[in-house]
Formats: C-alpha cells, sequence, structure tokens
C-alpha cells in the first residue's frame, strides 16, 4: 500500500480538468504496472469461497466505532492501486465527486454524502486487508466470468474458473434472480453498504444502490451479465450511470478546499448517518 502526504503534492485550489473523458479508465499498461498486478491478484484469488467468508467476517460490524468523518481522515493516507487516472489520497476524490455532483444536483443532499461517502470502505486496505480486496471494478462470483472485466485473461488462474459449481453462464443463481441474490466479489461497495445499512442510514434507496454497485463496470459500462438482473436492476441503473459521471470525470490532480466544505458536509452526516458507526 501506498502512503502519500496530501499537503506534499496538492494545495487547495479550483480543479481544472482539461483531460478528454475518453482518457480515462485507460488499462493500456505495462505487464508490471502496480495495476495491473492489482487485478492480476483480484481475478486469481476472488473465489466464491473467498467472498461469502469475507463476508461473515466483515459484516459483523465489530472492528470499531467511528464517525464518517474520522474514516474519511484515515484516507488521507490512502491510493487506490487500481486506479489508472489518479495517484493522490483517496479523501481528495471524495470531496471531488461530491463537490461535482452538488453543483449538477443541488436539490438532491443525500446524493451529495454519496459522492462523498462512496469509497470510504476502502478503509479495509487501512486493516491491513490486500488491495485486491478492496479496490478495483467488481464482479459476480459463483458463476462464469466475463471477458468485458478489464485484464479478464487472469480468470484462468481462478480455481473457480475449472470448478462446475461456478464456471456455467449462470452457476449457483437463477436466471434474472437480481443482483440482490448475486455474490458480488468482495471489496469496498459491498463492505460500505453493509456498514451503512447495519447503522440505519435513512438514505434512500437509490443511494445505497449507487454505494454498493457503483464499481460494477462491467455492468454498467459493458452490459455483462444481464442474465442475472432484475427489474429493480433495471431501474436502478440510470442512478449508477448517473453517478459514475461524477466518479469519473471530477477526478484531478488539485485538491478542494476541505476544511472550508466540511460544515455544509457535516450537516448531511447529521442527517443520514449520525454519531459513530459500528465498522
Amino acid at each position: 500500500m501506498r502512503i502519500v502526504d496530501p499537503s506534499q503534492v496538492v494545495r487547495p485550489e479550483e480543479c481544472h480538468n482539461t483531460k478528454d473523458k475518453a482518457a480515462f479508465r485507460n488499462y493500456d499498461v505495462g505487464t508490471e504496472s502496480l495495476v495491473r498486478k492489482t487485478y492480476n491478484e483480484m481475478h486469481k484469488r476472488q473465489t466464491y469461497d473467498f467472498v461469502t467468508k469475507q463476508k461473515e467476517k466483515w459484516t459483523k460490524l465489530n472492528k470499531m466505532d467511528m464517525t464518517i468523518f474520522e474514516a474519511l481522515e484515515m484516507l488521507n493516507s490512502l491510493v487506490d492501486e487500481s486506479d489508472p487516472d489518479l495517484d493522490l489520497p483517496n479523501i481528495i476524490h471524495a470531496y471531488q465527486t461530491a463537490e461535482g455532483i452538488r453543483k449538477v444536483h443541488p436539490d438532491k443532499d443525500w446524493f451529495h454524502l454519496v459522492g462523498l461517502i462512496h469509497d470510504m470502505g476502502k478503509v479495509l486496505a487501512l486493516w491491513d486487508e490486500p488491495q485486491w480486496a478492496v479496490v478495483g471494478d467488481t464482479f459476480p462470483v459463483g458463476c462464469a466470468f466475463s471477458s468485458e472485466c478489464v485484464f479478464s485473461e487472469a480468470f484462468q488462474d481462478n480455481p473457480d474458473s475449472r470448478d462446475p459449481r461456478y464456471n456455467t453462464k449462470y452457476g449457483v443463481y437463477q436466471p434474472y434472480c437480481g443482483l440482490k441474490d448475486v455474490h458480488m466479489s468482495w471489496g469496498h461497495d459491498e463492505y460500505l453498504y453493509q456498514v451503512v445499512v447495519g447503522n440505519n442510514t435513512t438514505l434512500p434507496e437509490e443511494a445505497l444502490y449507487m454505494i454498493r454497485f457503483h464499481s460494477f463496470y462491467p455492468w454498467h459500462s459493458a452490459g455483462a451479465y444481464e442474465h442475472l438482473l432484475d427489474e429493480d436492476d433495471r431501474n436502478m441503473l440510470q442512478w449508477v450511470k448517473e453517478f459514475n459521471k461524477f466518479d469519473l470525470y471530477t477526478k484531478c490532480p488539485d485538491m478542494p478546499d476541505m476544511d472550508e466544505l466540511k460544515l455544509y458536509y457535516q450537516s448531511l452526516v447529521n442527517k443520514y448517518l449520525p454519531g459513530k458507526l459500528r465498522w
């Protein structure tokens, strides 16, 4: 895990991102890149058995108690090793995403909060979980892997790809069962979803869905795994796509003035996820 002191690499100022949208999520990287290595490990090690054990371990929410802003401060020291677009601490990306959403959707305060907290599940990487079990695009386990996943060739080293229980189109699932009944690869999406639900959030269903599936790019960007979706998933797709505009295209090397913005976002935390949460 790379540790970065944000005070050494950025200053609070307005973000001017001139990068073309087509340049984001460019995975044409060398075989020795950290991005590729992270995905190779993920695709090799994220099995159905691994995911179910991780869920059992982490959804007890007995690691510690802390507030939203305490969790955000932890992200000061985390750089996502799967992200080809940005090499800055995750807390900066949190504020960039939230502020991008607030400019376009000023009337949806819950949406602003989703932008701020969507990656907070990455605190797992600061509790000794390897980044291949925390970050990156997610995908279903327990059924055949899709070639639409980035670096999908690495799935050939996953034992589930040779297990007849898990390597067919539907695997352990029923057709059109809905993503609510599908085990996704373990990472920050599912973990944060379990945290907010387990702490009785009042965020709406759209918010919870965005948190849980915002990294499921093989589906919402490439149309894979349609055979597992139900009507609720299809209805929620528009919200995930809207969220991902800001998750992707607000990334830039400048940092928002987090001290100035904190008062506003504290009011949203008080409304939807107050006090110390169980993690």
